[in-house]
């Protein structure tokens, strides 16, 4: 891994061990405080912190406003010599935000003092705000009492293939996407770092390297930010069409979708179409692009592009392109009017028509049958809207569109999506309310007169549970008749399986979630112990026969559900 790649992961796990150790700060002349080392710790700690920390909100570690005034200096040099040590040697404040996080990192006792320093002399001077403190005492802090109980299923877990390690440090890989190739069955994986592949026979060749395509490409900052999914036109067999989207530095050209001068932009990400011969490999095409948009920080962007693949040709669906686009980190960022405005495109899911031209830009087509084309003070191009990160988009048999949808702080849903319903966020998180420009790691319960017209989630679950919702898809193969039926997901985090009834998913009900063990040859496992990795980042695929995946960045590993058995 990168020195870059290896500062996210530090500021990510190392900053979240640090906001409440006691004592006070270091003495001031241990801290830079020129000009220069300030600006150097701003550019570091925005490029390699900034997609898990902020000054405002507890985001995927807690923001750090006035953290040198809490934390010596020499104790955050200390940590993150050996974060673990610090941990084990009974660190109480340590444990606890552990605890709450559930994040640790590696030993980076290699990296430069100089960076580390620039850092911290940047954080010196984020103050912690001034204004009264948060009394609210009326939050929930269990918002769902109520636990997901494990089933009787046991999944026989067999390994498919091994996709090549992209870094030389975890995530070992950055493996997002497994999907088949429309009329050929191929199976394609994609990693941020810039590749996607061509699965078969257990070894993965190197397809398309976006590196090589996109001269401005990055892949970072961000946990989700590089090559970001991939799509194949339903008809790539006859007309050569591939849609990707990927991240590029900010200001790299004007944007189709921007915002004020006063928000932050840290970087853009870009919809591309391809045209290749069908039958060509590696990869040889031309592109052409389709949009770009501006993004807060480089969390929550854009997370998927995908056709509904039960739309045939005759079908006003088919060929229309889905895209799910997250709140790019705009609400905690202290900037939600982004994602409150219904005629703004963050935190949606759009559906246009690649090859059509009537929008503003002119480079693609708004669907004639959209919700919003008659409605001014709504975005055309928007489906559905109110998500904070629309991770997964599926379809199920019965013609269920399903958004597995990354929650804040308490809850993760599973939304059953309907054209032009509002889904919630930044003032609902699953079956609760927020407050955007308060606290919004604090869900309530909703009020008695919910006079909103809000569409809540079928299924959801909180941070007892797990972390973050793993998007997944139904099982439609034939080989596992136990799992026909079942909407299969889990938790990106702890790696934990789960399931829904499709047939029981009906707009704001709430299905029962159980959870599935999983099973490796003959003996019992988890996917923490197979990967090795108390974080897994888990995802899930599925072949054109209908037959599921389950994969994680850690160990760039792909496993085939195999088989199922009982075990009470």
């Amino acid at each position: 891994m990168k020195i870059p790649q290896l500062f996210a992961c530090l500021c990510c796990a190392c900053c979240i061990l640090l906001s409440l150790h006691c004592g006070q700060g270091d003495a001031s002349d241990q801290i830079a405080k020129d000009s220069a080392s300030i600006a150097r710790g701003e550019g570091a700690f925005t490029q390699h912190c900034s997609s898990c920390h902020n000054f405002l909100q507890d985001g995927i570690g807690p923001q750090l406003a006035g953290i040198t005034e809490q934390v010596p200096a020499t104790w955050i040099a200390t940590f993150i010599h050996d974060p673990k040590k610090v941990i084990d040697a009974g660190d109480a404040r340590a444990k606890m935000l552990f605890d709450k996080f559930h994040t640790v990192m590696p030993s980076f006792s290699h990296l430069p003092d100089s960076v580390l320093n620039d850092i911290i002399a940047y954080m010196h001077v984020m103050k912690a705000p001034e204004g009264p403190p948060d009394n609210d005492t009326t939050y929930l802090r269990d918002p769902i009492t109520a636990k997901i109980g494990m089933s009787d299923i046991v999944l026989k877990l067999e390994e498919f293939a091994q996709i090549p390690f992209s870094s030389d440090k975890q995530p070992r890989t950055r493996i997002v996407k497994l999907a088949a190739r429309p009329g050929t069955g191929q199976l394609f994986m994609l990693d941020l770092r810039g590749k996607l592949y061509h699965v078969s026979n257990g070894k993965a060749e190197v397809y398309m390297d976006m590196k090589l395509l996109q001269k401005n490409f990055i892949d970072e900052p961000g946990l989700a930010t590089g090559f970001g999914s991939f799509a194949f036109h339903p008809d790539f067999t006859r007309n050569g069409l591939l849609y990707t989207s990927h991240t590029e530095p900010k200001g790299t050209a004007k944007a189709d979708f921007g915002y004020d001068d006063s928000i932050p932009i840290q970087l853009q990400w870009v919809v591309t179409e391809w045209k290749t011969d069908p039958v060509a490999f590696p990869f040889k095409g031309e592109a052409r692009e389709v949009f770009r948009i501006n993004m807060v920080t480089g969390i929550h962007g854009m997370q998927e592009l995908t056709f509904n693949p039960l739309a045939s040709r005759g079908h006003p669906d088919y060929g229309m392109l889905y895209i799910g686009i997250g709140d790019g980190g705009c609400v905690e960022n202290g900037f939600p009017s982004l994602v409150l405005d219904p005629a703004r495109p963050w935190g949606s899911i759009l559906r246009i028509d690649p090859r059509g031209t009537n929008s503003r830009n002119k480079k693609y087509g708004i669907p004639a049958h959209n919700p919003f084309v008659k409605d001014s003070t709504k975005l055309p191009e928007m489906f559905a809207y109110g998500f904070r990160n629309p991770h997964r988009i599926t379809w199920s048999s019965d013609g269920k569109m399903l958004v597995a949808n990354i929650g804040q702080a308490s809850v993760e849903t599973l939304d059953l999506i309907l054209p032009g319903h509002n889904y919630g966020w930044p003032i609902r998180e699953g079956n609760f309310s927020i407050n955007p420009k308060g606290n919004i790691n604090k869900a309530h319960e909703l009020p008695g007169k919910d006079s909103l017209e809000i569409t809540y989630p079928v299924a959801q679950y909180d941070h007892d549970e797990g972390k973050a919702i793993s998007g997944g898809y139904e099982y439609t193969g034939s080989n596992l008749t136990a799992l026909k039926g079942k909407y299969i997901f889990g938790d990106l985090n702890n790696g934990r399986l789960f399931f829904v009834e499709t047939k029981d998913l009906k707009v704001n009900g709430q299905s029962a979630i159980r959870e599935m063990k999983v099973a490796a040859g003959d003996s019992i496992t988890t996917i923490r112990k197979l990967c090795g990795s108390e974080r897994v980042d888990m995802r899930f695929g599925r072949d054109a026969k209908g037959e599921i995946y389950v994969f994680t960045k850690r160990d760039g590993k792909i496993y085939r559900i195999a088989g199922v058995s009982r075990q009470p």
